[in-house]
């Protein structure tokens, strides 16, 4: 299974952004999804260039795009978090760099994981 996002979107939005308890989240995911992934990839960077690049695409924000920045910050926590209490699936990718070396960062971590599963 391949996913743009998973239940860690809502343990960040939701338990981290808003503080609902992360135990009702988990339990939840346990009942909703029961699956997790394999791997995954958290592009970070941080709110005021992450925000800066929401606004150059345009249009209306959107309900969550017009959140505060704090809001943002405990997002972003929350993510971290999350990634340093599993390394062992978080490949976390410094996604303040161009693009290009996003993707060439992406590439190296899905290689370097098939690597270790052969």
């Amino acid at each position: 299974m391949l996913a743009d996002r998973f239940t860690d979107a809502s343990f960040a939005y939701q338990g981290g952004g808003r503080g609902l308890d992360t135990g009702h989240i988990a339990e939840l995911e346990r009942w909703a999804a029961g699956l997790r992934p394999d791997l995954t990839f958290l592009l970070d960077v941080g709110v005021a260039q992450g925000l800066a690049r929401a606004r150059s695409r345009g249009g209306e924000p959107d309900r969550i795009e017009r959140e505060r920045e704090d809001f943002f910050e405990r997002v972003r926590a929350a993510y971290l978090a999350r990634a340093k209490a599993e390394p062992q699936r978080f490949r976390v990718i410094d996604a303040s760099q161009p693009a290009d070396a996003v993707r060439e960062a992406a590439v190296a971590a899905l290689r370097d994981w098939l690597r270790q599963r052969a």
